[in-house]
């Protein structure tokens, strides 16, 4: 005879009667909730693996290669996957005609090497974790320090560096601060200041270029390095070892670019500090301009040489090429900096794009401030100056 769990203690249950166990509500959702914390458990666990499979099956690896290895080794097999450069089955040959302009001619050949290979496609722009730190693929040492090249696959400096912008077609600014490293403070000062849209350009003579490119990038800044060039009317211009000049050769004002190129990295391409007389010479300068364009790099000339033969030869040797439309602090009064910059927004407005320049005087960095927040209202687009300059590779 069995007791009744129901029954008074001492009591026995009557007999002819089914035991029944009788639990609390608190104790079968206890249950209930275990179960299904152990159910989610095991479904998680199955799930990851089978995330993993298809991960796995994907990569691509010879017949021979999978009998041999263990099935640990895909994740291996995915690493050693190389990028290729896209034209590595063609044969590339550029010729230059009489007229100046650039032919190029593909036909087939052979790819080298086996299996199978990544190409990397077009892209704008750098992971803003990464902003800081330059592309060790876009870099090549010289006896100047790491300079800019295009990368194995394509990728140029130029878009590997660019500030991304929004894409829409309507009325579009750049406005570039040009002259930092120069000064500590002032240079602090136009970093924290300026909005992040604004282009910041780095004098190659500057101070410190290195530590300052890393918070410009890390804050979104596109940059630039400004290289200084032979003026018109300077008789003391051949004392700066650093000054690109037309009567050098060719092949000492390429050591002085390049010198100017490896004091920092990240940039989208190169603006002058003055050079009128350089940037009128075309055959000074051409060699100095297809050097840029074929590390993948833009020029901006700053628009203050009216001879200035950058546009035609840009053109030419297919370098992707911007003018700027308007300096902003000639006189260096907030108030009438605040109306050059009214200025060139009614230049955009009739253009469609336009490109401002300035200096990093503290009354420059007061004004841009000021008017780039209140753009924004008016439907107007700061961008980086590389969504703005002539790509001879969007044609």
């Amino acid at each position: 005879m069995g007791t009744d769990l129901h029954a008074p203690l001492g009591q026995e249950r009557p007999a002819g009667k089914r035991r029944r166990l009788r639990l609390s509500p608190l104790f079968v959702f206890s249950v209930v909730s275990v179960a299904a914390i152990v159910g989610l458990s095991a479904y998680s666990m199955m799930g990851e693996a089978a995330l993993k499979a298809p991960e796995m099956a994907a990569v691509d690896v010879p017949a021979e290669t999978a009998e041999a290895a263990p099935a640990t080794a895909a994740p291996e097999a995915a690493e050693s996957l190389r990028r290729a450069n896209p034209q590595s089955g063609a044969n590339v040959e550029r010729t230059l005609t009489d007229d100046g302009n650039v032919v190029t001619t593909y036909s087939p050949r052979s790819r080298a090497g086996e299996g199978p290979v990544i190409v990397g496609t077009p892209r704008i722009g750098q992971d803003p974790r990464l902003a800081g730190t330059p592309n060790e693929d876009l870099l090549e040492e010289s006896p100047y320090g790491q300079l800019p090249v295009v990368g194995e696959d394509g990728l140029r400096p130029m878009d590997q560096y660019a500030r991304p912008w929004s894409g829409a077609r309507g009325t579009r600014i750049a406005i570039v601060v040009g002259g930092l490293g120069l000064s500590q403070t002032g240079t602090q000062k136009a970093i924290e200041d300026l909005p992040a849209e604004v282009t910041l350009a780095f004098a190659a003579s500057g101070n410190s270029l290195q530590r300052w490119m890393q918070v410009s990038r890390r804050d979104g800044h596109e940059i630039l390095i400004q290289v200084p060039m032979e003026p018109f009317g300077a008789p003391d211009a051949n004392a700066d070892p650093a000054t690109l000049l037309t009567g050098l050769p060719a092949e000492e004002n390429l050591g002085r670019l390049h010198e100017a190129l490896g004091k920092i990295s990240g940039y989208t391409g190169i603006m002058n500090y003055l050079g009128g007389r350089l940037l009128s010479d075309p055959d000074t300068l051409e060699p100095l301009l297809r050097d840029v364009a074929q590390r993948g790099l833009l020029f901006l000339d700053d628009g203050t040489s009216a001879q200035s033969t950058s546009g035609t030869l840009a053109k030419a040797i297919e370098l992707p090429h911007g003018f700027g439309d308007m300096t902003l602090d000639a006189q260096l009064e907030k108030s009438a900096i605040l109306k050059k910059l009214d200025d060139l927004e009614r230049l955009a407005l009739r253009k469609g794009s336009a490109i401002g320049v300035a200096s990093a005087f503290d009354e420059s960095v007061e004004a841009i401030r000021q008017w780039v927040e209140e753009a924004g209202n008016r439907g107007i687009e700061i961008v980086g100056v590389s969504a703005l300059v002539e790509d001879p590779a969007d044609h």
